[in-house]
């Protein structure tokens, strides 16, 4: 699948900012679950500097600086990514590894080979394991039951038992207020998947990205439309001879859509970035100095076109390829 992305994110200040520093995510990687095409940010004011870098989790991130007095700041990210499906036999659910095994697995001790997940283990800015959440994990975590077994009805349950409201909350609310309340948006559910997950001893990541939501015909149309959109990704050790090993899969799981699957859940996702919590994907964060108020205008539009034409177009391989 085809998908075109447009992203647009406009700020009104007043009175006027006078010089500002930014740093955004806003442009899609390459996974195992899409190719991206095609990439482009443009920002007005045009800034006096900027640099495209990978983060410390790869994703891409632009830096840019305005030294200039400025009233509105526009930024128009636009995407085309290819999207690939990932097979996975749903009869392997069963035959993953216990998540007490997994757990032990992150557990540290002297000697013991170095897994780039374990990273997602820990507590992170808005990814605090508390009891409540170790609670509400224990009716899926029963024991010896297979890890993505259990992940899955996780989610699920996130899904069947809270409300989706979009005033309920702000970005700034903690997990445990949206468990509390039992509503929230798709930031807090997946900040609460997360916090659940980790206080079992999990590895378990945020992902930022985007939905298709054109639904076939028939179909109820899927939560998330003209937004940005985030999950949650569950590692899953491989096993040689009931052995887990130092390397595996991440599982993709949406509890606001209850979907899951392999790398992605779905052809119709696009992944954008992914870290410990919203924190480090925030779309964009920096200092302004001026600008006393302000308000927020964003847009995004995700829609499938016709492949066929632009299969033969050049992969961008390179941060450093992607136009500005």
């Amino acid at each position: 699948m085809f998908l075109h992305v447009l992203h647009t994110t406009t700020y009104h200040y007043a009175p006027q900012v006078e010089t500002a520093q930014h740093m955004a995510h806003l442009l899609p990687r390459n996974l195992p679950s899409q190719t991206v095409r095609n990439a482009a940010l443009q920002i007005a004011p045009a800034p006096a500097a900027r640099s495209d870098h990978t983060d410390v989790f790869g994703n891409l991130r632009s830096f840019f600086s305005l030294p200039v007095a400025h009233s509105t700041l526009h930024m128009e990210a636009s995407s085309l990514v290819q999207t690939h499906a990932t097979p996975f036999d749903l009869n392997q659910v069963a035959q993953t590894p216990s998540w007490e095994k997994v757990r032990d697995h992150f557990v540290y001790h002297a000697g013991a080979a170095w897994v780039a997940a374990n990273e997602f283990v820990f507590a992170s800015p808005y990814v605090t394991p508390h009891a409540e959440f170790a609670e509400f994990a224990r009716a899926s975590f029963t024991p010896q039951r297979p890890v993505l077994a259990a992940a899955c009805d996780l989610m699920t349950r996130i899904h069947q038992e809270f409300e989706y409201a979009s005033a309920s909350t702000d970005v700034n609310t903690p997990a445990r207020e949206a468990l509390a309340k039992r509503q929230g948006v798709c930031q807090d559910f997946a900040h609460i998947l997360l916090c659940c997950l980790r206080t079992q001893g999990l590895a378990a990541r945020y992902v930022s990205g985007y939905l298709l939501t054109e639904p076939p015909a028939g179909q109820p149309r899927l939560i998330g439309s003209d937004a940005s959109h985030a999950w949650v990704s569950v590692y899953v050790p491989d096993v040689v001879d009931d052995t887990l090993t130092t390397q595996g899969q991440w599982f993709d799981l949406d509890p606001t859509n209850d979907r899951w699957g392999l790398n992605s859940p779905g052809e119709d996702y696009v992944s954008l970035a992914f870290g410990r919590d919203f924190g480090d994907v925030s779309p964009v964060r920096g200092v302004i100095h001026g600008g006393a108020s302000h308000t927020l205008e964003v847009g995004v539009t995700v829609f499938p076109i016709d492949g066929l034409a632009i299969e033969s177009a050049p992969l961008l391989s390179e941060p450093s390829k992607i136009s500005t």
